[in-house]
């Protein structure tokens, strides 16, 4: 009993220490953003703020057409990842309990195609995307993302659906429900978990994407925010203040939609009990 209370003791405190060094590079960011024409790293990291200047915040708000992009990037992020929840969820139920013809090769070139390196095939969708005459419109861009999401989602949460006991769809049959009473009632209820870990994967991927953003938005009114990022570092590579500061406002939006999706997590054996034998 003390060797395993000593050991779990043991491992909390390492965890401490590993949670501690990686917080270490983050404090020390948040600091350099708080002094006021930093053009040289301090010599030695800065983990407590010494003075609170928040003037690097609004510069980099106010200048190079920050707050646009950042709406840009909200817009663009948000309708990507309700999307691929929605078209994904729908995907992987259909793989989960529909039987149809083909159904396993359509999975197969599902899961094919996620072989495939996301830049290889972006030479080929922009010509499809031009041919289409969606170049420089969210609406192209909205197509890539979320076509380029549903494949690996769709393999993700079909595995999840899965776990999900079959018993517990009888009692809407029962009550004369159809397939798409059973996915609004019983398969996104118990898999609020699964599409809170795709919520974050996805928000957190579409926000801080750039090379597909790059190819297909031209009009500079109508960038997201990654692209501004590339264009501060290029225009004020040695102000390691205002850098530092618009990594910061970077982050504020993925740090949200983790608290927010935080809450859905659940422990294993979260489903347990929901049928008795």
């Amino acid at each position: 009993m003390v060797q395993s209370k000593f050991g779990k003791l043991l491992i909390h405190l390492v965890l401490i220490v590993v949670v501690i060094f990686s917080l270490l590079p983050f404090l020390n960011m948040i600091t350099t953003s708080l002094i006021p024409n930093t053009y040289v790293l301090p010599s030695e990291p800065q983990i407590i703020p010494k003075q609170f200047y928040f003037g690097n915040y609004v510069s980099v708000w106010k200048g190079e057409h920050f707050s646009t992009y950042f709406a840009n990037s909200v817009f663009v992020t948000a309708a990507t990842t309700v999307l691929v929840l929605f078209i994904s969820s729908l995907s992987a139920y259909g793989f989960a309990r529909l039987n149809f013809p083909g159904k396993k090769v359509i999975f197969n070139i599902y899961i094919f195609s996620l072989m495939m390196p996301a830049v290889l095939a972006l030479v080929s969708q922009f010509t499809i995307i031009k041919a289409l005459g969606l170049v420089d419109t969210y609406t192209g861009l909205l197509l890539l993302y979320v076509s380029g999401g549903v494949a690996g989602n769709t393999f993700f949460l079909k595995g999840f659906f899965e776990t999900i006991p079959k018993e517990l769809e009888e009692s809407i049959i029962m009550d004369g429900g159809n397939k798409w009473t059973i996915y609004k009632n019983i398969i996104i209820p118990l898999s609020k978990p699964a599409l809170a870990t795709m919520a974050i994967g996805t928000f957190s991927g579409t926000w801080m994407e750039v090379f597909t953003a790059l190819a297909i938005i031209k009009t500079q009114s109508k960038r997201t925010l990654p692209i501004a990022i590339k264009l501060l570092q290029n225009g004020k590579a040695t102000q390691w203040g205002i850098i530092f500061a618009a990594a910061i406002l970077v982050l504020i939006p993925i740090i949200l939609i983790f608290i927010i999706f935080n809450k859905q997590f659940i422990k294993q054996g979260g489903n347990q009990g929901a049928v008795k034998g």
